[in-house]
């Protein structure tokens, strides 16, 4: 009797009393107080945090049971274990202390979009199935081209128009598979095995993925190399080389995808230059602008996008620099038709007169899913709550603030900018004592001591073996030193940076553009490269 009285005192004060009602409306608004206040509190104290988890692999499965509870657990008790059990285990993105990878900005607005989407639930695939879903997303999908002064045929209110994908992964392979269809309608399925895919060494590895998906014969991928000398941006004489060989090799140029903002070191590729060539050899030019398509807004940055009028598609993530929590990629094409032939479906449960009538938008047909989400009520509420002048305001305080830091690199002459910076990515290393930066890469010299000049020469001295093998042994040896240094950084838990390898040279990424970063976490966080690089170069004996 005592257990069965204390299992229904349980029952009466614990969140899972209403057992056959999961979306009670009371139970809901103190779970969701509950939640907010978490997330709120969260958010207060995320500098108390390890921005980089600590955890060692496998350590979450020692900490929580074999298999499911048999019978339901509070939500005060699931909690708990969120906070003693999950937070360990997260690296905090949304830390001001965070400079990884790209940004994954947040704001309480894009949460509250995000909070009525997962409320309302809806599975937008065709118009009827919930007209709102399908029409705001084409209103903001306009209202943001416009901002990016997106030619008119990119825009509903032309001949073109925009859709939300998951992530860019996603927006790639459907522009793939409707430029691969689109071209096969015109030479014959026969000649599938002849198509080829371009894009540059410092092209996204999502381009590959989705041409191997798309059944590209994984021998007809080009990754044309790009060099220091064009900051590693891609060459439009070196498409045009790479297209003639094909040609003459008796293969089909299908597809080139164009970066601005590489993931290494945010790269720019020129598109104006790069459509020419496309437009020479009919290739299908999609513009990755994933990372820096959000600054865009920006006149000041504008120009980064210019000759994208000859382009056939464009897309950047909303979800990374723009204030839109994850996932929330930004499509536009010029010719809708050309996805809509590739990706549709109309089965007979689908059918309705809106579709018929063919004045409604069927955001299936432009996916590779057929179910969706309702994104665009995420990207309304930020770009209303914030409007043009804000955003453009949260996004130029990144750039200046990775100018910051960029000057504190600039004046240690242990350390040196491996390649310009963009926007608000600064690629850095540390320099082994002795090398200075008369003699490093970032003057000139590649990893095999070589110059960007003609003949490969040394320094225009002719070869000197000697001399070549002394600056590979130091690049490597810098190589090291920038490994262990990022290595040590990341393990404080105080600030979290990545790395990448251009032209064979280690650098180190210091990229700003967390939601709550000011100008006093960019001074914090070179006080700890320097500590650590201080530390390093003694233990290390150099």
């Amino acid at each position: 009797m005592d257990a069965l009285n204390s299992n229904h005192e349980l029952m009466k004060h614990s969140s899972f009393h209403n057992t056959n009602n999961p979306l009670d409306p009371e139970e809901f608004r103190r779970q969701g107080h509950m939640i907010i206040d978490f997330l709120a509190d969260y958010y207060l104290n995320i500098e108390k945090y390890p921005v980089l988890s600590q955890v060692e692999p496998g350590y979450l499965r020692k900490r929580l049971p074999e298999s499911t509870p048999y019978n339901p657990e509070s939500i005060e008790t699931i909690l708990q274990d969120v906070q003693d059990h999950i937070l360990p285990g997260v690296t905090h993105w949304q830390s001001p202390s965070y400079f990884a990878y790209f940004p994954s900005t947040g704001s309480i607005a894009g949460f509250l979009g995000e909070m009525l989407s997962t409320g309302f639930n809806v599975v937008g695939f065709n118009w009827i199935s919930s007209p709102a879903a399908t029409e705001l997303e084409s209103i903001v999908m306009d209202w943001l081209g416009e901002m990016l002064q997106l030619p008119k045929s990119f825009l509903f209110s032309g001949n073109g128009g925009g859709v939300l994908q998951g992530t860019t992964c996603e927006a790639i392979l459907c522009t793939l598979v409707a430029a691969r269809d689109q071209m096969l309608r015109r030479i014959g399925s026969q000649n599938m095995g002849k198509l080829v895919v371009y894009g540059s060494d410092q092209t996204h590895c999502s381009l590959q993925k989705a041409a191997r998906i798309a059944g590209i014969n994984p021998s007809n991928f080009r990754a044309i190399k790009t060099t220091k000398r064009t900051s590693f941006s891609l060459s439009p004489d070196s498409l045009r080389s790479a297209i003639c060989e094909d040609i003459d090799a008796g293969l089909i140029p299908l597809f080139l995808c164009a970066t601005v903002g590489t993931t290494s070191t945010t790269a720019i590729d020129p598109i104006g230059s790069l459509s020419d060539v496309a437009k020479d050899y009919g290739l299908w030019l999609h513009v990755d602008a994933a990372y820096a398509g959000s600054v865009c807004i920006c006149p000041e940055f504008r120009h980064v996008i210019d000759g994208v009028e000859g382009a056939n598609s464009f897309s950047l993530n909303a979800h990374k620099w723009f204030l839109t929590t994850l996932d929330c990629c930004c499509l536009w094409v010029k010719d809708p038709s050309a996805l809509i032939k590739s990706l549709s479906t109309n089965p007979e449960y689908l059918k309705n007169k809106a579709t018929d009538s063919r004045q409604v938008v069927d955001y299936k047909d432009w996916q590779l899913t057929l179910s969706r989400r309702f994104r665009s009520l995420k990207l309304w509420f930020v770009l209303r709550n914030y409007g043009v002048a804000k955003l453009r305001d949260f996004l130029r305080s990144h750039v200046n603030m990775a100018k910051l830091f960029e000057g504190f690199v600039t004046s240690d002459k242990r350390f040196e900018v491996v390649v310009p910076r963009s926007f608000a990515v600064v690629c850095f290393r540390v320099l082994s004592p002795g090398m200075g930066k008369a003699a490093s890469y970032a003057n000139g010299t590649t990893t095999n001591g070589h110059t960007n000049g003609v003949n490969g020469h040394a320094n225009g001295k002719g070869d000197d073996h000697d001399h070549d093998d002394h600056n590979y042994m130091k690049e490597a040896s810098t190589n090291e030193l920038n490994r262990k240094l990022l290595e040590s950084i990341n393990k404080s838990g105080l600030v979290f940076m990545t790395h990448s390898v251009v032209g064979g040279v280690f650098v180190m990424r210091f990229a700003v553009g967390a939601t709550l970063v000011e100008e006093k976490h960019v001074i914090t966080a070179w006080k700890v490269v320097q500590e650590h690089a201080n530390a390093i170069l003694i233990s290390e004996n150099y």
